[in-house]
């Protein structure tokens, strides 16, 4: 019996000694790890991506006051003028027949990933103004290529003051603005613009729907305005902004002409079109931008 007691003793001794000296780090268990690849990331809106893709900008040096320097060439038949700014390039085209006395103006902000020279290019913008066979001034300033990127022209006046200094006459007709994706950063601050008679969202409505509702509903001049907002990524919020609105009109589909647009849909205050093509076919397609201007009081050629 004194055996069996003298044994217990020295086991438990044992295990207390064991229990107080730690493991030697190479002993220690380790939490057992799975090589399972992450599931790649959902891309965001389009608008709302970023990017760390630095965009070297040309340096001009700029009072405010003296003549902008302009390249002029001939593209898609129209002249085109590349003018530099410290806000970045700025392009305007006006087609082979353009008269300044009826025309119109059409201010074209592109979205992100982008900016003013490789929307120009790789959109074939000019083509596609062409297409539209309205009598207007373009311009395509630069805008947003990112989250962190700064509106470039936050006021209206000085994107037209620019135009001017380059000794480019804007006509005083109808001035229509049309946006793509990130664009509504910009258009946003311009609604309350006294010259801007209608703006175009191309799948842009990610944010500033109070400032729309002011262009279309609320602001002084908001029985003169017109609207039209083309949705695919955006379509939740661009379809719960129209039903608003009583005097909405809204249409499945871009039609292939301009006959395809009913009278109904031609005149409508706010035309709300959900769009077969993606994000970016809406603006490198060529179906969509020259019909849709052919809807504005632009004059046909």
């Amino acid at each position: 019996m004194k055996t069996l007691v003298l044994a217990a003793a020295l086991l438990m001794s044992s295990v207390v000694a064991h229990a107080e000296d730690p493991l030697p780090p190479e002993e220690e268990i380790q939490a057992e790890t799975l090589d399972v690849p992450e599931p790649p990331p959902t891309p965001p809106p389009a608008a709302r991506i970023t990017t760390s893709k630095v965009r070297t900008r040309e340096q001009v040096k700029d009072d405010g006051r003296g003549r902008l320097e302009k390249k002029e060439d001939t593209v898609a038949g129209g002249t085109h003028w590349r003018i530099k700014t410290s806000a970045g390039a700025v392009h305007v085209w006006v087609p082979a027949n353009y008269d300044r006395a009826t025309a119109g103006t059409v201010v074209y902000i592109h979205g992100y990933w982008t900016d003013a020279d490789g929307a120009w290019r790789e959109h074939s913008l000019a083509r596609q103004f062409r297409a539209s066979r309205q009598n207007a001034l373009f311009i395509v300033p630069d805008a947003p290529s990112a989250n962190e990127d700064s509106v470039k022209w936050p006021a209206l006046k000085d994107l037209r003051k620019a135009i001017a200094r380059a000794n480019i006459k804007i006509p005083d007709g109808p001035t229509i603005v049309i946006g793509h994706s990130g664009a509504f950063r910009t258009i946003m601050q311009w609604v309350d613009h006294r010259a801007v008679e209608q703006i175009i969202l191309l799948d842009a409505m990610y944010a500033g729907e109070s400032a729309f509702d002011e262009f279309i509903k609320s602001g002084k001049r908001a029985n003169q305005h017109k609207l039209i907002v083309v949705a695919a990524g955006t379509a939740q919020s661009s379809e719960s902004f129209a039903k608003k609105y009583k005097f909405a009109v809204a249409r499945e589909k871009m039609p292939g002409s301009y006959d395809g647009f009913p009278k109904r849909e031609r005149g409508a205050k706010l035309l709300y079109v959900r769009s077969q093509f993606d994000h970016m076919a809406i603006v490198t397609s060529g179906k969509v931008i020259p019909l849709l201007l052919r809807l504005t009081a632009l004059k046909a050629l």
